[in-house]
């Protein structure tokens, strides 16, 4: 079983005592959960309603008791495999766009997933929150996490940090993460078949699932606080790339000026942070990964299409999905 002990050592045993009741809680705690098998991980756990991977799980409680969160933080918000990649690119190039120029830009350079970091994983650092702390602001950051395990200071109205999230139709959703679940399932496990990671997904089994709720929770909060979460659908930027880069930039305070519409700054950023684009770039196409991602950067990109469920599903699939996401969202997001 993997234990805060197992996987920082003797570092823990250097942390100051609020830390350490944090892992100790973690390791009580961790036991007593409801597990499935994961996808690409070896177990998921259940809590809150959530089936989370025991080091999202560890990284959800770090985040509770000791994440400081800063008006100016901007938190990228998605469901997996809902757009993840292409959003934190759009908000890193908004944030930044008077800062390089369009032809020798960080985002040809690097991938959109080492530009703005994903808090999950490093809120871990050297066993505590310095890593996130000793971050400039504005701090991009990104998460995976429901909306409902952020604790109080970050949610409430008084917190002036902001969401910005972006949803997908469910039945792309769920073709994308079984891909991108068999890229990264050991060699010595077998591939990962479409029906068994349909009925995991249909139960709500799957990577911080079920996606539903994960949805229907940033969807509320956006109804109930539009000034701090921003609720995008995937469909709707594919559509109207342009009327998106304006509704974000206007979100987190960064609104363009007639004379950045009469540049074109817009149509440049759209191009920039287009699907196309992204996968183009040579970064993108390397097998390049870190300590806290260990996966490469291709694994990112496969086609991002709207639609792409036709070339999978079956039409029992269909409806089944179907039903499910009308019961569970009747009609409330709907155009």
């Amino acid at each position: 079983m993997e234990t805060s002990g197992s996987f920082m050592g003797n570092e823990v045993k250097q942390l100051d005592e609020g830390y350490q009741k944090t892992y100790k809680s973690f390791d009580e705690l961790l036991p007593t959960l409801p597990r499935v098998k994961g996808w690409w991980f070896d177990e998921h756990v259940q809590y809150q309603g959530f089936w989370l991977p025991c080091h999202c799980l560890r990284g959800s409680m770090l985040i509770h008791d000791h994440f400081n969160p800063r008006p100016s933080d901007i938190i990228v918000a998605t469901s997996p495999k809902c757009g993840t990649t292409w959003l934190r690119a759009l908000v890193f190039s908004i944030v930044n766009r008077n800062s390089y120029d369009f032809t020798n830009h960080p985002l040809r350079k690097a991938n959109p997933q080492d530009l703005v970091i994903f808090l999950d994983a490093h809120i871990h650092g050297d066993g505590s929150t310095s890593f996130i702390d000793g971050f400039p602001s504005p701090r991009l950051l990104s998460t995976h996490l429901p909306y409902s395990l952020f604790p109080q200071r970050m949610t409430d109205d008084s917190s002036a940090c902001r969401f910005v999230y972006i949803c997908r139709d469910p039945k792309d959703v769920f073709v994308s993460k079984w891909h991108f679940a068999n890229k990264l399932r050991s060699k010595e496990l077998p591939p990962l078949t479409l029906e068994e990671a349909f009925d995991m997904f249909c139960q709500g089994a799957s990577h911080y699932g079920p996606f539903w709720d994960h949805v229907l929770g940033y969807w509320k909060a956006s109804l109930e606080s539009p000034k701090k979460v921003l609720f995008l659908k995937y469909e709707d930027v594919k559509k109207q790339p342009w009327d998106c880069v304006r509704k974000v930039a206007e979100f987190i305070g960064v609104p363009f000026s007639q004379e950045e519409e009469e540049e074109g700054i817009v149509e440049e950023i759209v191009k920039l942070c287009s699907f196309e684009n992204l996968r183009n770039q040579d970064v993108n196409k390397s097998e390049s990964r870190s300590w806290v991602r260990p996966v490469n950067n291709s694994a990112f990109f496969r086609k991002g299409e709207v639609g792409d469920w036709v070339n999978h599903l079956t039409p029992q699939m269909v409806e089944k999905l179907d039903q499910i996401t009308q019961v569970k969202f009747q009609g409330r997001l709907a155009d």
